[in-house]
């Protein structure tokens, strides 16, 4: 009975105490190995996507059939009088002759992030993201033209794998977020998304290119992004976010509305659908490359600390 009293348990302590700069050591491994899978993954769907729907007899035909559902113009899409190919009206960048201002634009910002913030590692990985993924959408897009495996009219043959025009909101918004504060980072890859979903859905609605090339150049840019994050040291490279709880469930609401609006046409109910999927798709990609995955690593490493 005298021995109840327990003196004893401070006596524990110290080799506890031992854990706790061991818990630094679990956590490195995480933090180098982190990045390399996610570009790899990109890479691997970016391929799929193109020997699927490119390289196919069946991928082109199922693709082809949404420009004989409608009007292959973009005169029945909701968006087509912002989308800059009515006469005299302003496009929504990167629409039609915007494209390269808003390049220029773009990296323009990111040049004075990098510099208010002094962030030169992360500034120039996110000025590597956009001129690689722009630069390989052309080489690719001019090196592996499209096959004509179905006997397809000579104006289904003009489009081009990738999509240009989608690679450009997708690329300025993984860069932007690689130069943000992290307090700001899911605010910025938030309005990136919604940019991107209106765009991308646009793109696919009037006719300027097919799902599979709006797909891949999500792809192409995540691809970028996520072998920018590689070659990152791991004390440059995007760390864990703490965004609040109702944020992604309210970007990606938002998101699928704007898919929707913009990927609205009034001839064709199927067309507006499958526009749309693909919009919100490339949006779930460039937020869970842009804020999913930093959060996901966090979660993984809370324990080794405790």
């Amino acid at each position: 009975m005298t021995q109840h009293p327990s003196p004893s348990l401070p006596a524990h302590r110290p080799g506890a105490s031992k854990q706790v700069p061991e818990a630094p050591d679990d956590t490195n491994p995480s933090r180098t190995t982190r990045p390399w899978m996610p570009a790899l993954l990109y890479t691997l769907g970016f391929l799929t996507v193109y020997l699927l729907a490119v390289c196919t007899p069946w991928g082109q035909r199922a693709e082809n059939a949404l420009f004989d559902l409608g009007i292959q113009g973009g005169e029945e899409a909701w968006i087509y009088p912002l989308s800059g190919s009515a006469y005299g009206s302003t496009p929504i960048p990167p629409m039609e002759l915007s494209a390269k201002p808003t390049v220029m634009a773009g990296l323009a910002v990111i040049v004075v992030l990098t510099l208010v913030r002094r962030c030169w590692r992360q500034g120039f990985a996110a000025l590597g993201v956009v001129v690689l993924a722009i630069g390989a959408k052309e080489a690719f897009k001019s090196s592996v033209p499209r096959p004509d495996l179905v006997g397809a009219p000579e104006n289904l043959l003009d489009q081009g794998f990738p999509s240009g025009h989608t690679v450009i909101p997708a690329a300025l918004t993984l860069a932007a977020v690689l130069v943000a504060s992290p307090r700001v980072r899911p605010y910025v890859a938030t309005a990136g998304v919604l940019w991107l979903a209106c765009i991308a859905a646009a793109t696919a609605t009037m006719g300027g290119h097919r799902p599979s090339e709006v797909l891949g150049a999500t792809l192409l840019a995540c691809a970028c992004y996520g072998l920018a994050t590689w070659l990152l040291p791991p004390a440059a490279a995007p760390g864990a976010t703490r965004d609040p709880r109702a944020l992604p469930a309210t970007t990606l609401t938002l998101a699928l509305a704007v898919a929707l609006a913009s990927g609205a046409r009034n001839d064709t109910l199927t067309r507006s659908l499958i526009s749309a999927a693909t919009s919100f798709l490339c949006v779930i990609l460039v937020w869970y490359a842009a804020v999913g995955r930093p959060a996901h690593t966090a979660r993984r490493t809370r324990p080794a600390l405790d």
